[in-house]
């Protein structure tokens, strides 16, 4: 992937838009998984698809594409999150309820939605996109021992929320 980044870096149009190819799901999952909302999801790819475009000579270290790419992503997400904090959701938007993630994890990721914005992210980056700690730290501009933290928070989380649905589909099944 390196090689890749140095010939988008260098004006190749095709490197950049496999790069993209490459990384899509990954973009996808972590803005399903923060903002929730199809609309707003391919928004936020779109922008930082055009953000990594035009700042992609910037970036030193070709090795961490995908980690910078994660970062931009993140940034975009919250920024419509903090705008949709200023508007009154519509009746029909709390109506839709949770949307459905079409991936192999799926009920992993059900699940995970169901957790705090702060626990979530930090799962999903770690169990799903396979990011260290250190990145994790990196891309959420936070600590190490503040990732560590909230990843055993969250497993603990995760766990009681798993433990309630299963709970409560076997007593419907005994019901």
């Amino acid at each position: 992937m390196v090689n890749l980044v140095k010939r988008a870096q260098a004006g190749d149009q095709d490197a950049f838009i496999q790069l993209i190819e490459e990384n899509k799901q990954a973009l996808y999952k972590v803005a399903v998984s923060m903002l929730k909302n199809d609309a707003d999801v391919a928004d936020v790819i779109q922008d930082t698809i055009l953000s990594s475009y035009e700042n992609l000579r910037g970036l030193r270290e070709p090795k961490y594409f995908k980690t910078w790419l994660t970062r931009i992503l993140i940034n975009h997400c919250n920024r419509i999150l903090k705008e949709r904090q200023k508007v009154v959701p519509m009746k029909e938007q709390l109506e839709a309820g949770e949307m459905e993630v079409d991936t192999s994890g799926r009920e992993f990721l059900r699940l995970l939605n169901k957790l705090e914005d702060q626990y979530r992210i930090v799962l999903l980056l770690y169990y799903v996109e396979g990011f260290s700690i250190k990145e994790i730290g990196t891309i959420l501009e936070m600590n190490e021992n503040t990732v560590k933290t909230r990843l055993s928070r969250g497993r603990t989380s995760f766990k009681k929320v798993y433990l309630k649905e299963n709970t409560v589909s076997i007593y419907r099944m005994e019901g």
